[in-house]
């Protein structure tokens, strides 16, 4: 507005003859620029109440053809007349004949610049607007998928209560100390889950050490059942994953096979590169398989909310395995 709406009161002028034959040394010669300036401005502020007017009514995506039309109407039925009239009274002013093909000119001129500048002006707003509109999905996607990660979240507490208080129900009937011990230990993992139930990743060491007090319950009621190999990474500080994941694997993989002390249920946990392999043998039938699918749904949906990749699932013949995805996060 302060270089090219002048810019065009002083080029136009004189592209189109406005000022005949008026030389430099005249005051209506100077006096023309301001003249001409000022109609710059008064063509460039009309244009853009119009503008401004027709864009609260119309918009590109619901009225696109009345948006052409609203603009081109403006452009061309506001400012070809009111550079006319400027003109004619220029050239009253000036006391110079009216000259028809320079104001033929200057109204062209006028309109062409007019509807190019009203192009940039669409043009910059329709890109603000598509940032804007951008920027309001990307919340809106961020607020769904907090909420439905909440969800998910919420879905382990009942799972994980019910799995417990099965198993304290049977060490109550086999042993007494046994089952106070177990319930010392699970208010320990279920301060865990109250503590983490917020956190979208934690420390991969973190949740192994979760995972280890869920593996004590689980010898205090399967005895040496259950064999847990674990080989930790040197860099296990830097690892994240959603909470409550190995736990929560290790819960299916005792949940859905048939073991004992002659027979042992074998589970080998490892890291490499990005990639947490979590493999148990397989024994028996498959109980109730629906449940586990939900299971590891839930974990998938996790891992894909909050590291943009899902888990990989393997089933063999002797052994069933979870590949999860790691977050490297350095300090």
């Amino acid at each position: 507005m302060v270089w090219v709406i002048p810019a065009f009161g002083v080029i136009i002028p004189n592209l189109t003859g406005l000022f005949g034959d008026l030389g430099v040394g005249t005051i209506t010669y100077w006096f023309g620029y301001l003249f001409f300036v000022f109609t710059a401005y008064a063509i460039w502020y009309g244009n853009r109440t119009l503008y401004l007017q027709q864009r609260r009514n119309f918009d590109w995506f619901s009225k696109p053809a009345m948006k052409i039309f609203t603009v081109l109407f403006s452009n061309i039925f506001y400012t070809a007349p009111v550079t006319v009239l400027l003109c004619l009274l220029w050239y009253k002013i000036s006391g110079l004949p009216v000259a028809w093909e320079a104001i033929k000119s200057t109204t062209l001129f006028t309109v062409i610049a007019v509807i190019f500048i009203t192009h940039v002006y669409e043009t910059a707003f329709l890109i603000k607007y598509r940032e804007e509109d951008r920027l309001r999905v990307a919340k809106l996607e961020r607020s769904r998928a907090m909420a439905e990660l909440e969800a998910l979240k919420n879905q382990l507490d009942p799972h994980f209560m019910f799995n417990s208080l099965n198993t304290l129900s049977y060490l109550v009937e086999q042993d007494r100390n046994v089952a106070l011990k177990f319930i010392e230990d699970l208010a320990d993992i279920y301060r865990y889950i109250l503590q983490n139930k917020q956190r979208a990743l934690v420390q991969l060491s973190e949740d192994v050490e979760f995972l280890n007090r869920y593996y004590r319950l689980l010898q205090l009621r399967f005895g040496h059942s259950v064999h847990l190999d674990w080989d930790p990474p040197e860099q296990g500080d830097e690892l994240f994953i959603p909470p409550i994941s190995l736990q929560l694997l290790l819960e299916n993989a005792v949940k859905h096979n048939e073991f004992d002390e002659h027979h042992p249920l074998e589970i080998e946990i490892r890291v490499r590169g990005n990639r947490l392999r979590f493999r148990n043998s397989k024994r028996g039938t498959m109980a109730d398989a629906h449940s586990l699918n939900i299971g590891l749904d839930n974990l998938n949906e996790r891992f894909k909310m909050t590291t943009d990749r899902p888990i990989a699932v393997s089933d063999g013949d002797n052994f069933f395995e979870v590949t999860l995805p790691i977050e490297t996060i350095k300090a």
